[in-house]
């Protein structure tokens, strides 16, 4: 008989629960989970599709190790062995630093991801890391860290009640929302309109979401920043500056106004391709609005200034008074946070404490550029060694970082790889051992990073809804494992991680006279921990010591692993409130309007008024069916609009003479690429647009269905030259290209 069991989807930002239909260990069905306190039974055809990517029959069920320069398939006892053997002689002899960590997007989408890559990081203590962070959203990190001390304080849209809305370089009718969790965004933005609010979006492109907008602004790719910075002049210009209850707790107002001053909506016009009329709209709506919210995504943060847009938006919700304010931006809290410390100064946040070997390249957040991932492998320097070996978990950089080819090269060069991914994709086909975890619906799963990002305070928490198969490991085990390998400890009890960390992390708290168990005694509060494995002792120890938790019966009413598992569908702790100065980690325990990295970074934006670029640039886009390079292997989450085609303005389909649905060539300063085009009025005159996630037709991959459809790697036009100097973030839209006929030689190509 069929049976039903819950699950929250880890397939997006999203995070909405689910119901699955299982006969025996099969998922066969896929429904929102209408009692889920957050979700309310809402779904997407990503989460409509879990049960044909928990079976997808290309997913890895045992681990390969390289042997002859073929990969095999071999035990687990073997796969850990060959670990050890291949990553402690490259530490030992070279350093380090020598050993590279890639995570990738999908670490944040599982339980595991979340509570073992830290560990890591710390027992082979290498500086250099790589993450997807540095192709996405590291700009809205460093300019957190910057204005409030923390990077990740990112205060977010309070959707459910905001009058007014201006969403920049964003489409969360096709992403479901990033960097700001909310199941149904499409449904919040309708209620938005529907309560007489109103909703901007600035995109080069007629997104669906800018099809729902009241005023859509196709603005010039890349001018984000200078956009945000004439209507910040207006604010001080026109007398709308109004801070209301944020005034005791902001510092550097009179400096900010004087650094923007010559940014004003004639200065910026030519260069945004925005009415100076308008840009003084866009300022005037928003200090009038009773609640308002300035929200910028991925559009915004590839460009540039990324950094300078990411801390505009904040400047803007902070001069308006709508920082930390209901209807406005404010600071959520998970309920696995930290315990909240009494507010007042901080350590603030620093950039650049290490470079990167070859360009130099400063570390922010601990990381660094994705884009310098292959040069940091391929080149030899005096500054030290490069790397040689890698730990990859749930990364595939050789499609998500620029000039792939490059990257591919480089990886074959490594003395040792291994890679932690259910798949053989583009780049854990390089990998001397790969370790497949088991397929999600074999996995628990708890939000630790999206909670902190949503628009409503909850916590959740799934168990498996199927039982580990025979001859599978839990993700957790396996990543338990590894760092046990990595660090030179292989062959000890891998539960010997959770217990360190939950050692360590009581025996801090008892130190803590902020702590709600400051001077009792670490064993006996671990002795109190339940859970059916390490995991989830530590899941039930961060809720204990949380916002909400119980601190180990200091408050009896409080949060613990044992309420949440009685409570399935979650457990509502509220509105998001606001939370100031709490959050605020800077040296002057304030909002600092006018970091010293920021200021000394706006004489290049001045630059940027002098540009107009004479040809097409390209920008990427999002399909609402897929996430990166996930999910291109499940039949029903490709084909229809899930395609990659390059779309193209119909003039400039007529002067470069393509046509719709012909193959057009496309060339930037990383490679050439040939994909069909798509003509359509959706793009702005002079912008071009292709997918993200696509290329996957590269050898010794085992995807089928991907490989039958392979599309093309947009990140193969980049030469990974371009950065956001202030986050290292790779530079992805607004990049030139060079656009004609397939058939047309590239010496005869029009210019364009």
């Amino acid at each position: 008989m069929p049976r039903t069991a819950l699950r929250i989807c880890p397939l997006c930002e999203a995070t909405c629960g689910l119901t699955l239909t299982i006969e025996g260990t099969r998922v066969t069905a896929a429904r929102g989970d209408r009692d889920d306190v957050f979700s309310k039974g809402f779904i997407c055809p990503k989460g409509a599709s879990f049960g044909a990517l928990d079976a997808d029959p290309d997913r890895l069920r045992n681990p390969l190790v390289r042997e002859n320069g073929e990969l095999r398939e071999a035990s687990w006892e073997e796969a850990f062995d060959a670990v050890a053997r291949g990553l402690r002689p490259v530490v030992e002899r070279y350093g380090a630093d020598a050993l590279g960590v890639v995570l990738g997007n999908p670490n944040v989408h599982t339980m595991a991801g979340a509570l073992y890559p830290t560990v890591l990081l710390g027992a082979v203590r290498t500086r250099s890391l790589f993450t997807a962070s540095t192709v996405d959203q590291m700009p809205k990190h460093v300019s957190s860290g910057l204005l409030f001390g923390d990077a990740n304080a990112i205060p977010v849209p309070d959707l459910d009640h905001t009058g007014h809305l201006l969403l920049i370089g964003a489409n969360p009718l096709e992403s479901n929302g990033s960097l700001c969790t909310a199941p149904d965004f499409p449904g919040k933005l309708k209620a938005l309109k529907a309560r007489g609010g109103t909703l901007t979006v600035v995109d080069p492109r007629r997104t669906r979401t800018a099809k729902l907008a009241d005023r859509h602004l196709a603005i010039r790719p890349g001018a984000d920043a200078l956009l945000l910075a004439a209507m910040t002049t207006v604010l001080f210009e026109e007398g709308l500056v109004d801070l209301g209850d944020l005034a005791p707790h902001v510092d550097g107002l009179p400096e900010l106004r004087e650094a923007i001053a010559d940014f004003t909506p004639e200065s910026v016009a030519g260069a945004c391709d925005v009415d100076p009329d308008t840009i003084r709209t866009l300022a005037r709506e928003l200090a009038a609005a009773p609640a308002a919210a300035v929200y910028a995504r991925i559009g915004s943060c590839t460009v540039p200034h990324g950094t300078l847009a990411s801390w505009l938006v904040d400047v803007l919700n902070t001069l308006t008074g709508n920082l930390d304010r209901p209807g406005g931006a404010l600071f959520p809290q998970a309920a696995t946070d930290r315990t909240p410390r009494p507010a007042g100064p901080g350590r603030g946040f620093s950039l650049g404490r290490w470079h990167s070997r070859v360009r130099r390249l400063p570390e922010a957040k601990g990381e660094l550029p994705l884009s310098a991932l292959a040069e940091e492998i391929d080149t030899a320097t005096p500054e030290g060694e490069p790397l040689r070996a890698l730990i990859v978990i749930a990364a595939n950089p050789v499609l998500s970082a620029p000039d792939g080819d490059r990257l591919d090269k480089a990886l074959g060069s490594l003395d040792f790889m291994v890679s932690v991914d259910p798949y053989l994709n583009e780049t854990s086909r390089h990998a001397h051992v790969v370790l497949p975890p088991p397929p999600p619906a074999q996995s628990p799963h708890h939000d630790f990073a999206f909670n902190t990002l949503a628009v409503r305070n909850q916590v959740r928490y799934t168990r498996p809804a199927v039982p580990l198969e025979p001859g599978r490991m839990a993700e957790t085990e396996i990543l338990a494992r590894l760092i046990l390998a990595a660090s030179g400890m292989h062959g000890a009890d891998p539960a010997a991680v959770d217990t360190m960390v939950i050692d360590q992390t009581l025996g801090k708290a008892a130190q803590d006279p902020h702590s709600p168990v400051h001077g009792r005694d670490p064993r006996e509060l671990a002795a109190r921990l339940t859970g059916a494995d390490g995991p989830e002792r530590r899941l039930d120890l961060m809720l204990r010591l949380g916002p909400y938790g119980d601190g180990f019966g200091a408050r009896p009413d409080g949060l613990t692993l044992a309420r949440l598992l009685e409570n399935p569908h979650g457990i509502d702790l509220g509105p998001l409130r606001p939370r100031l100065p709490q959050p605020l980690k800077t040296p002057s325990g304030k909002v600092e309007l006018l970091p010293a990295p920021i200021a000394a970074d706006l004489p290049r934006l001045r630059e940027a008024l002098r540009e107009r670029p004479t040809g097409l640039v390209l920008v990427g886009r999002r399909h609402l069916r897929s996430n990166n390079s996930w999910l291109h292997n499940v039949p029903a989450l490709t084909g229809g609009t899930n395609r990659c085609t390059l779309h193209l303005h119909p003039e400039d389909a007529a002067r470069l003479g393509v046509r719709d649905g012909e193959p057009v060539r496309i060339k930037g300063a990383g490679g050439e690429v040939t994909a069909p085009a798509e003509v359509t009025d959706a793009i702005r005159p002079g912008v071009v647009s292709l997918p993200h996630g696509w290329g996957h037709d590269r050898p010794g991959t085992r995807l089928g269905h991907a490989g039958r459809e392979p599309g093309v790697n947009v990140n193969q036009l980049l030469d990974g030259t371009l950065l956001d100097p202030l986050s290292g973030n790779a530079v992805l839209n607004g990049i030139p290209v060079r656009v004609g006929p397939a058939g047309v030689p590239a010496a005869l190509a029009p210019e364009n």
